[in-house]
């Protein structure tokens, strides 16, 4: 579907009201929202965890934030982008909680976690050769190279260097490129 200048004008402006409404405590512009973003939230959250649950989770953990702070949406970027940025805090927060309950039950630490898709997956498919991709590479690809953040604003939501980022976006597509058996320009 092709959305025209007043169209999408039409729907920032709904959107912006049904913001106002939810920030006044109105449930069902909120769900509206939800509605609205849910989807695009979940594959950030997919593609940052590469498990479902896990996702699925975050997800939850991101649209209960965002309820809770709805009042301090300032509007200075797009919601989308504000709502993605406490998406990518939620993994973040799960990831720390997950490394301190592995300190704690060293037996969990041996056992490997379940990738997002099986062993059955084609193994041209990019999905699951992102998901096996270790957590900063993996988080680094999908926020620059899949969702089009700057180095800086992806190093600033990951709490990392510029350069870090950088360097895990070589590492990313290396790695993609071995395990899709491509060649890289550059390599």
């Amino acid at each position: 579907m092709v959305e025209f200048p007043d169209a999408a004008a039409r729907a920032l402006a709904e959107e912006r009201r049904a913001i106002a409404a939810a920030a006044a405590g109105s449930q069902s512009a909120f769900e509206s929202l939800y509605r609205r973003h849910s989807g695009r939230v979940y594959g950030l959250c997919l593609r940052l965890t590469g498990h479902r649950e896990t996702a699925e989770d975050c997800v939850q953990e991101t649209f209960i934030s965002a309820w809770r702070s709805l009042g301090r949406f300032e509007a200075r970027s797009a919601f989308s982008t504000w709502l993605h940025r406490i998406a990518v805090n939620a993994v973040i927060a799960r990831r720390r909680l997950r490394s301190t309950a592995l300190e704690v039950a060293t037996e969990e630490a041996a056992a490997p976690s379940e990738p997002y898709l099986t062993e059955d997956t084609p193994p041209l498919d990019l999905e699951g050769a992102i998901a096996a991709l270790p957590e900063g590479a993996r988080h680094v690809l999908v926020l620059v190279g899949l969702y089009g953040y700057s180095h800086e604003e992806a190093a600033d939501a990951l709490d990392i260097a510029i350069g870090t980022s950088k360097a895990q976006l070589h590492r990313a597509r290396q790695m993609l490129a071995a395990r899709l058996d491509l060649t890289v320009e550059g390599s």
